[in-house]
């Protein structure tokens, strides 16, 4: 935790400044034992036994004893006042590098690396707003409405997680992207009406974009091939394509060319069925003047 910057000890484990790091995650379980040995090097070479190292970087003994065998995803802050404490000369704050790309879950992590090697993403979503078009504000709401809740911790973690993955507008040069987004995920005011109506403009920002392409299906429509849930296909620069869809394929990777050809279909149809760019983007005007 911390106030106003500053980092303070509290009294509970779940309040401690660090997320735990998911034992089915082979590489990032690999990265954190590595960083926790070096930790518990430094500290032991320069004589400082855990209760000193604690006090002078103001954090709890659990904390450096959990870092130190690698249970913990340390924060920045804390590499930092590592580094200042046993005088490390930017080696261990340095660790922040390899830390960063693990404290996101491992399947988030994952979808990012596929995201950021595709050169055409395609994307309908049925309940959400996509998490690569979703505001910081819009990200947090949604995740602190999930019952039960998560502790504040998990919940920055989470939202960075997410916000993470919209790198990829960044790109260069970038890939091309189409999306398609339900009516009634759009009506829903997530956040209350300033974040909701923040939502919708970024939409329209993004949909401006001359790599992208963003559709509407309207409520009122006929029944379509997406309503059993999400798809998605992620074109690479080799000419391969990994699809996902809920329902029938329930989410999981797809690179069966006879599973992707039905994925392809489904979304092609669905595409079809959206209202065009010019007219998705009256629609949410519409809506922005709505409230």
């Amino acid at each position: 935790m911390s106030v106003d910057g500053e980092a303070v000890r509290v009294g509970g484990e779940a309040d401690e400044p660090g997320w735990e790091v998911d034992p089915d995650d082979e590489w990032g379980v690999a990265v954190l034992a590595t960083v926790g040995r070096q930790l518990r090097l430094r500290r032991e070479a320069v004589g400082m036994r855990v209760a000193d190292f604690a006090a002078a970087v103001r954090y709890g003994d659990d904390l450096v004893y959990k870092v130190e065998s690698g249970k913990r995803i340390p924060r920045q802050e804390y590499l930092d006042r590592a580094d200042e404490v046993l005088g490390a000369g930017g080696l261990v704050a340095a660790a922040w590098e390899d830390v960063k790309k693990v404290r996101y879950p491992k399947r988030v992590r994952e979808l990012g690396k596929l995201e950021a090697r595709a050169v055409e993403i395609g994307l309908y979503e049925c309940n959400i707003v996509p998490g690569l078009l979703q505001t910081p504000e819009h990200v947090r709401a949604l995740i602190e409405a999930a019952q039960p809740p998560y502790s504040s911790d998990d919940v920055e973690r989470m939202v960075a997680a997410r916000l993470a993955r919209q790198s990829v507008f960044e790109r260069d040069p970038v890939p091309s992207m189409h999306f398609v987004l339900e009516e009634a995920p759009l009506r829903r005011r997530v956040g209350g009406t300033m974040v909701w109506r923040r939502q919708l403009e970024r939409l329209l920002e993004v949909g401006q974009l001359k790599n992208v392409t963003l559709q509407v299906m309207p409520t009122d429509t006929d029944a379509h091939p997406g309503l059993d849930g999400r798809i998605e296909l992620l074109k690479f620069p080799d000419g391969t394509t990994v699809g996902r869809s809920d329902g029938a394929f329930n989410g999981r990777p797809i690179t069966d060319p006879k599973q992707l050809r039905i994925v392809e279909l489904r979304y092609g149809t669905i595409r079809a069925q959206a209202l065009p760019p010019r007219e998705s983007s009256a629609f949410i005007e519409t809506l922005l003047g709505e409230a």
